[in-house]
């Protein structure tokens, strides 16, 4: 069947129940008069008319109640056998039809009983109701076994199909919106990369900016020289917040939006230069390595740059003590960064669990496969341990 056809079939139900019903009735009349005409006697035809039309009337509920109106049709193909007519496809097409409404509406189990009820039926009354010579016989007989049962498979049939074609679009639906999910997660973890960077970037510049600041306008009476230096190192950190926060931003643009190539992202490489930047701004950083350093993955590389970045800008906010130590510890399969200071240490911002720099430093670590830690030290001051995965080829050459 054609598309636009099956369409208007679906869309209009109730048309196409009554088309259907009075088309069988048509020709459920003219096969009655059809083999009154094949029959030696002569059997009155008005009887058969209203039998035809209450089967084809019955089949207006065939979607609601397919087994009453099998019941129905096949009661009044008895009634017809009764009088003497062949049961023909052709005057028992409303029988059909609930045969086959019967498999496209119930279970399979259902269907296989009423048909078997209804083809037993069917038998019976062809045997009792035809002469006995062996034609009749074999056309009341034997032919109601084939169109009782066809019907009702092919009901079964379309009924199995359509269930697949909606298993098919449901899954389809299931997928694409699985899709969706999975874009809208991985949108909302961007987001919140791109705010961790943002406040990595503008923590760490604006405290160094201020601790400069500060020094300088200190100086600027005293030791001129000193202070003009430190304005230096001012606009240096300026512009490389600037930088930073260019890149940061810069994943947010378009494709096609031309501007100059984003930068590499910062690393352990790049350590001595924020040990050097803290220390215009006032912080004495030393320096421990332990082990063969190894290069670590990019994601991992950025969380460690980003992790010393925020523990030294937290020390420089909020500690009295103006000294802080970075000790990094090689082993063959991990990198333990540990940043520390000594002394008093105000409880704003170095509280477990409050402010966005432990949480964003633990969610880095975490992001990169490792651990985080921080808390009160044994000496005063407070140290953040962090433990982060080396790549396994690493490992493997160790």
């Amino acid at each position: 069947m054609s598309t636009p056809w099956r369409r208007s079939m679906e869309s209009h139900p109730r048309g196409t129940d009554i088309a259907l019903a009075l088309s069988l009735f048509a020709f459920s009349a003219a096969g009655s008069a059809f083999s009154n005409n094949w029959l030696d006697e002569q059997l009155a035809t008005w009887p058969t008319v209203p039998l035809a039309a209450l089967s084809a009337a019955a089949l207006l509920r065939r979607r609601e109640n397919p087994r009453t109106v099998l019941a129905v049709t096949a009661v009044c193909a008895v009634a017809e056998a009764a009088q003497g007519y062949l049961l023909s496809p052709i005057t028992q097409g409303p029988l059909i039809a609930a045969l086959y409404s019967l498999g496209l509406f119930t279970d399979r189990r259902t269907t296989r009983t009423y048909a078997a009820v209804t083809m037993l039926l069917m038998v019976v009354t062809g045997l009792l109701t035809s002469p006995h010579d062996y034609g009749t016989l074999l056309l009341t007989a034997v032919n109601p076994v084939a169109w009782v049962i066809l019907p009702a498979v092919l009901g079964g049939a379309v009924q199995l199909r359509r269930a697949y074609i909606d298993a098919v679009h449901a899954r389809a639906e299931h997928a694409e919106q699985t899709r969706e999910e999975e874009a809208r997660h991985r949108v909302a973890q961007e987001r919140m990369r791109i705010a961790r960077e943002l406040h990595d970037v503008v923590a760490h510049h604006l405290a160094l900016a201020n601790a400069q600041a500060g020094t300088a306008s200190h100086l600027v009476r005293s030791r001129p020289d000193q202070a003009a230096a430190m304005l230096t190192n001012l606009a240096e950190t300026t512009a490389g917040a600037l930088r930073e926060m260019k890149a940061t931003v810069g994943l947010l643009r378009q494709d096609n939006d031309i501007d100059t190539p984003l930068s590499p992202a910062p690393g352990l490489a790049r350590l001595e230069e924020l040990i050097t930047a803290f220390a215009t701004a006032g912080l004495s950083v030393s320096t421990d390595i332990e082990g063969e350093p190894h290069p670590l993955h990019s994601g991992a590389d950025l969380s460690a740059y980003r992790i010393v970045q925020e523990a030294l800008t937290n020390i420089t906010k909020h500690s009295a003590g103006k000294a802080a130590r970075v000790h990094l510890v090689y082993l063959p399969d991990r990198l333990t960064l540990t940043i520390s200071n000594e002394g008093a240490t105000s409880a704003v911002g170095t509280t477990e669990g409050r402010g966005f720099g432990l949480v964003g430093m633990r969610e880095r670590a975490q992001s990169a496969g490792g651990t985080f830690s921080a808390g009160p030290g044994p000496k005063g001051g407070f140290v953040v341990t962090c433990t982060l995965p080396l790549p396994p080829h690493q490992t493997e050459r160790e």
